[in-house]
């Protein structure tokens, strides 16, 4: 699978932004596709993904509730709504997508085959 990722760029605290991941090269029908984030320095982070299929929803903790993961199948993108962004959600975005997750692999980065090239969001004052 092959995944763009845009939809970054700066915003101050407070703000939203909304991000997407076009997926091309094969049929997502058993895939799980998903949003990672990672700050400088640090590793990279679940923040939420969603089975093709059905539409089963994971978040990483303490995002549910300002980030909304959705999918248009038709278009076969996924999106990443981000509301009340705080300058610690300051990170580049990875789309990734993954055949045949169980629920609880969801948010564990190595069951995920492909991989975005990432889109940067700064949220700064």
């Amino acid at each position: 699978v092959q995944l763009q990722a845009s939809g970054g760029g700066s915003v101050q605290p407070g703000d939203s932004m909304k991000l997407s991941c076009v997926a091309s090269g094969r049929t997502l029908s058993d895939y799980v596709l998903g949003w990672f984030r990672q700050a400088p320095g640090r590793e990279r982070d679940f923040v939420a993904a969603i089975r093709w299929n059905g539409g089963t929803t994971r978040y990483g903790d303490s995002l549910k509730g300002r980030f909304a993961i959705s999918r248009d199948i038709a278009k076969k993108t996924i999106y990443l709504q981000m509301n009340s962004l705080k300058p610690e959600d300051t990170a580049v975005y990875y789309c990734a997508a993954g055949p045949r997750l169980i629920f609880s692999n969801f948010g564990v980065p190595s069951y995920y085959h492909d991989w975005g090239q990432g889109t940067l969001v700064t949220v700064s004052s």
